[in-house]
């Protein structure tokens, strides 16, 4: 982001000399990297100083940082804007240099500027938040964090990826925003161990539908091929082809046991919004998916299907057959991998759901222990269902 565009003209932003030299060294290295008007920038002369000195004594980050993080607190408040864009862009520069037994101190008041500006109704003040946690997200720690939290950034970037700003441009440079920034967590945390464990449900139901709502969000005229490969540079920077990008590195991360949260978040976002009639959209997910996940875990993806087709026995026979659909052309997917026992299972649940489509329309109700009907059996659809289920199994 161009900082001049939000920068201010406040001068005077130094110390004393009076003062000044009785104030510990690395607030007036602090001090000195900020100039009298922001827009002139960084001291980069004085930043190479401060640099230096954090890598000579890396005792001193902690405060170095937590010093930071007053000074960007205070100039938010008073919205000296063009100095939160030094502050964020020292803070950049100090990261990326240190790499010792004190980083994790300095990364505490780091993630708390972030998070500052994260909270800012501003949006250049979101991104600028966004694209220094980036940045982080891909620096390689040298030592391990057994208490650091990223729960409130879980939460944060995906309110951004719901943003309804009033302004279009800025809602769209918002919610890419919130997707960048939820990759980001995903890169920090899904390899680390002692990180908390972003695939736990809490995190994944946020994560996954954050995503879903940019996809779903994509106007489109035809039926598009889940491959990025044949995206135009318009449509690559568009929220749902980042989100799609961000869906695809997610599920391709996800272990053995990881693959039924990913995926429950997606089959009760198709539940809640009535996306699986029509099925167009819940068919791009799945194909996405199958593509995504690792292929020697395909088959867990199709029993999370047939467990779904299950739960919904008795939802209308629209549900059903969206479900069928998205299961049938998953399976084909699925047949190039290994797919083992399931082939068995899917038959045999399909076999099942036929006959529970039949007794419903000979019926005319989802509950035969009782002699009223909750819901009206419409034939016609019950013998599109069993069409599908046919389809499916004739495969």
């Amino acid at each position: 982001m161009d900082c001049c565009g939000i920068a201010d003209h406040h001068v005077g932003n130094g110390v004393c000399g009076c003062c000044g030299a009785l104030r510990p060294r690395y607030k007036r290295l602090v001090d000195n990297i900020f100039p009298e008007d922001a827009e002139d920038g960084l001291v980069k002369a004085n930043m190479e100083k401060l640099t230096f000195y954090a890598l000579s004594a890396p005792e001193k980050l902690d405060r170095i940082g937590a010093y930071l993080a007053e000074r960007l607190s205070r100039d938010v408040a008073r919205h000296r804007y063009g100095y939160v864009c030094i502050a964020m862009e020292a803070l950049d520069q100090l990261l990326m240099a240190c790499h010792c037994q004190s980083i994790n101190l300095f990364v505490e008041s780091f993630l708390k500027m972030v998070a500052k500006l994260l909270e800012s109704d501003k949006a250049a003040l979101q991104i600028l938040g966004t694209n220094s946690f980036i940045k982080f997200a891909n620096i390689e720690e040298d030592t391990p964090s057994y208490h650091r939290s990223y729960d409130f950034f879980v939460s944060r970037f995906s309110e951004m990826c719901h943003s309804g700003h009033d302004d279009v441009t800025d809602r769209t440079k918002i919610r890419m925003a919130g997707i960048k920034g939820l990759q980001g967590v995903v890169r920090k945390t899904v390899n680390d161990e002692l990180q908390a464990n972003i695939w736990e449900p809490q995190h994944m139901d946020k994560i996954v539908p954050s995503l879903l709502f940019n996809l779903q969000q994509a106007e489109e005229t035809e039926s598009r091929s889940p491959s990025p490969l044949q995206a135009t540079e318009k449509e690559k920077e568009s929220p749902a082809a980042v989100a799609e990008g961000c869906l695809r590195e997610l599920l391709g991360r996800a272990a053995y046991g990881n693959i039924k949260n990913a995926i429950k978040p997606v089959l009760m976002h198709l539940d809640n919004h009535s996306l699986w009639e029509p099925k167009l959209f819940a068919v791009r997910c799945f194909k996405i998916i199958m593509y995504s996940v690792q292929s020697q875990h395909s088959h867990l993806v199709i029993q999370q299907l047939v467990g779904h087709l299950d739960a919904n026995s008795k939802s209308v026979a629209k549900v059903r057959t969206g479900i069928v659909d998205v299961l049938s052309e998953s399976a084909v997917i699925a047949a190039g991998g290994s797919v083992g026992p399931t082939v068995l299972e899917v038959f045999n649940t399909l076999l099942r759901h036929l006959r529970l489509s039949i007794d419903y329309e000979l019926t005319g109700k989802y509950d035969s222990t009782t002699n009223v009907s909750n819901q009206i059996i419409k034939e016609h659809e019950e013998r599109i269902f069993q069409e599908a289920v046919i389809k499916t199994i004739g495969k």
